[in-house]
């Protein structure tokens, strides 16, 4: 009995810490969503905050099953729980082995997605605030080089282009001095126009993608580590569930069998 209280309290306690986060992620996606202006985009693959709140539902959703399974001792919600997990790690592995076989079609997909979100950098706020944590991050600008920002309206180099920016790239791809008390945020003012040798002083020119990839290769054992880690307590819930059901079944059929016996009894 220690051990069937031991094993619902564990899986309780593991679905209630995802489902607190998943809340979370919900109320910091919505607080963005009203803060943004009425045209800002809402495009899932380019809105952060619309991802926050997508991921945050489904999570919440899954995980409410998984502990008001575990709880109240609840079958049908515990089957459902492990099914959905199960499916999710099943498709996990899938997307690692098919995201390795066919890597040049992954960072090809990424590419176009990462284009079009410089394309769309000064429509949302989230979305802009993302690309500079990138690129100060990774030190990098642009996809490619600093100068895929042409693309962007704003950074577009044409002479009919009325914006201070024309010509220049985002203040998150200039280097910073450490000695820099106040930061200028137009140190990447005309920087397209100027020779790679040259921009290379105030400016990263190396695009994002290829430090993002560099920088996984460099940290392959930690990036490794956190996704096995996440599978394992994934598998670990799916266990702890199909345990909780197998319990309940025995549980269940002592009941039966308890009853019988005194029904027997009484007749005779």
């Amino acid at each position: 009995m220690r051990g069937y209280r031991g094993i619902k309290y564990t899986l309780f306690v593991c679905c209630y810490i995802f489902w607190v986060a998943s809340a979370v992620l919900i109320a910091v996606g919505i607080y963005a969503k009203i803060a943004k202006e009425k045209d800002a985009v809402d495009t899932l693959t380019a809105d952060p905050a619309l991802l926050l709140i997508v991921v945050g539902s489904l999570m919440l959703t899954i995980t409410f099953f998984g502990c008001f399974g575990a709880l109240r001792n609840a079958s049908a919600l515990l089957k459902l729980f492990s099914g959905i997990l199960l499916a999710i790690f099943l498709l996990q592995i899938t997307a690692g082995v098919l995201g390795f076989l066919y890597s040049d079609l992954v960072l090809e997909r990424t590419e176009r997605l990462m284009k079009k979100a410089i394309v769309r950098y000064r429509d949302d706020l989230d979305l802009e605030n993302v690309i500079d944590f990138i690129q100060k991050k990774f030190q990098c600008c642009g996809v490619q080089s600093y100068k895929d920002w042409h693309h962007n309206v704003y950074f577009q180099c044409e002479e009919t282009n009325p914006s201070l920016e024309a010509c220049g790239v985002p203040f998150s791809c200039c280097k910073r001095n450490k000695t820099e008390t106040v930061f200028n945020t137009m140190c990447g003012y005309k920087t397209q126009n100027i020779e790679e040798a040259k921009a290379k002083e105030d400016v990263f020119i190396i695009g994002c993608l290829d430090n993002i990839v560099h920088w996984g290769k460099k940290n392959l054992w930690l990036v490794g580590g956190m996704t096995i880690g996440l599978l394992c307590l994934e598998l670990c819930m799916v266990c702890l569930a199909s345990a909780q059901l197998s319990r309940i079944k025995k549980i269940n059929k002592k009941q039966e069998l308890l009853s019988l016996r005194n029904s027997y009894r009484q007749r005779r």
